[in-house]
């Protein structure tokens, strides 16, 4: 992990507010919480100077850079369980009239995941959110992990990053997105990020983009009465301010920096409390959220913690009391050291852990298609193809099997060559990209699959689409650049010839998108 020098923290700390917005994926120290006067904020719902098409270009812009740092992380298994979570909270902030028609059509309303194991997540312009994995390994509950995307949502859809930055007339979109790609850059080349915020500008920036305390506490209100509307348990608000808390203490290694963008204050904790106490409660659950831990544990190993504490997950596996411990304990600790014995190239053991925990999970549906999931995925990555696809059949999907199923599958059968089943199969993910044209991976799978069957037309036109998705603009027109070429050399009809002049019309549209790019510039 990069290690930040004494000068270039303290160069950080002159920029917090925009570390808020975009904290690097490397655990570059988050920003120090900016008292501010209490300030009359708009009502609710009232707009700002600052347009949703502004707004939302700044998050393109932050979001296109995400995207392409080696941190960020498109994995199926956990990106479904966030999703989860994250669908109800929109769908709860809509019936509660926290999201209008327009808002939910302009924005984004995606979340992007990255590796760093610090215990973060942020609000972003145009309606982003970024995620660590680290936040999501320490959680004990889907509904603590619902109270902080909740209370992000909130930020977003009471518009605080817009009306901040309003408060500024000069201070313009470009300049905006300028400075956080600063901050970006300062995880690659500080000199380089520096060049970016010379002459003063950081200070304008730290002084209006971080949110106020009213800001806060209006997150935290909307974002509480967003979560219950969605049908979470809201003492998982509650317990998180509580662990949060616990945490600020220790938070001396900046290891938790959603602590020093969202410092925990008694007021707040006193006001999740007191709106805790008049609900009914709910009636304890004595039966573990497998799905959770598994979930926890997953987060973990692929935050890549080192050689030392995926051995630690082994001896931990192999520990003869782990067997009294509760269940919960017992397959959080075997599907961590299954995945973790993957990455230290020991098949055989993860093998038998997988074998161990196999049967502890059998009455938890959840819970025992997530093993049948990790079985073919230890199994594709060890070139048992057909024992990939054998997990895969045990789980009961029905007629539209689920995104990593599908995903699964599809690489598994592509593999082998072309086939009825790879004919299905292409056929099923084509239905899915098309109704989800934001994934990326799910197109760039369809690219593999149609390569495989011989369909080079279709294959580069996947490819264009998975690279539009991430709005690498340059390599999308690149792919359909060679569709093209492609459509050019090959005799067309039927499909081709509609493929082919869909290619024509997403290069057109790329192309635009490439110019208003460099624009911005």
């Amino acid at each position: 992990m990069l290690k930040w020098s004494r000068k270039q923290r303290a160069w950080l700390a002159a920029v917090g507010a925009v570390c808020l917005l975009v904290p690097a994926w490397a655990q570059a120290p988050a920003p120090q919480y900016i008292s501010t006067a209490p300030a009359a904020l708009p009502s609710l719902g009232e707009g700002s100077d600052m347009t949703l098409t502004a707004e939302r270009k700044i998050g393109d812009r932050i979001a296109r850079e995400l995207y392409r740092d080696p941190d960020y992380i498109d994995d199926p298994v956990l990106d479904e369980y966030i999703q989860s979570l994250w669908k109800p909270l929109v769908a709860g902030a809509k019936a509660r009239g926290e999201l209008n028609a327009e808002l939910q059509e302009r924005f984004a309303w995606q979340i992007v995941l990255g590796r760093d194991r610090s215990v973060n997540a942020f609000a972003l312009p145009g309606g982003y959110m970024g995620l660590h994995l680290g936040l999501i390994s320490v959680v004990t509950s889907r509904d603590e992990l619902a109270s902080v995307m909740a209370h992000e949502l909130s930020h977003v859809t009471q518009r605080h990053i817009a009306r901040s930055i309003s408060e500024q007339a000069r201070m313009t979109p470009l300049m905006i997105g300028t400075m956080i790609l600063g901050i970006l850059a300062a995880s690659k080349s500080p000199q380089s990020a520096q060049a970016l915020i010379m002459g003063g500008q950081a200070a304008a920036i730290r002084s209006q983009l971080s949110f106020s305390r009213d800001m806060e506490r209006e997150a935290d209100r909307v974002g509480y009465s967003v979560m219950t509307e969605a049908g979470f348990d809201p003492q998982g608000f509650v317990s998180m301010f509580a662990k949060l808390q616990q945490a600020s203490a220790l938070n001396d290694n900046g290891s938790f920096p959603y602590l020093r963008s969202h410092p925990m204050s008694t007021e707040r904790m006193a006001d999740m409390q007191a709106r805790q106490q008049l609900l009914t409660p709910r009636a304890a659950s004595d039966k573990a959220d497998l799905e959770h831990v598994i979930m926890t544990a997953r987060a973990r190993i692929l935050s890549q913690p080192g050689i030392d504490l995926l051995r630690s997950w082994t001896r931990e596996a192999n520990d003869a009391q782990l067997g009294s411990q509760p269940l919960a304990k017992q397959v959080h600790v075997l599907y961590g050291a299954a995945l973790a014995q993957w990455s230290l190239r020991e098949p055989q053991l993860a093998t038998r852990f997988l074998m161990r925990l196999t049967p502890l999970v059998q009455r938890d549906a959840k819970a025992s298609r997530l093993v049948q999931l990790l079985s073919a995925e230890l199994a594709f990555k060890s070139d048992n193809l057909q024992g990939a696809l054998r997990a895969l059949s045990e789980i009961p999907t029905g007629t539209n099997p689920r995104r990593p199923e599908l995903l699964a599958q599809v690489q598994a059968l592509t593999r082998m060559g072309a086939s009825s089943a790879l004919d299905t199969g292409i056929s099923q993910l084509r239905s899915w990209v098309q109704q989800h044209p934001e994934d990326g991976q799910g197109w760039q799978v369809l690219a593999g699959g149609l390569m495989a069957q011989g369909r080079a037309l279709q294959s580069l036109r996947a490819e264009g689409e998975s690279q539009l998705a991430r709005m690498d603009y340059s390599g999308a027109m690149d792919r359909f650049k060679a569709a093209q070429d492609a459509s050019r050399q090959l005799p067309l009809q039927g499909a081709d010839l509609i493929e082919a002049s869909i290619v024509d019309a997403r290069l057109r549209s790329v192309q635009s998108l490439w110019r208003e790019q460099l624009l911005e510039r």
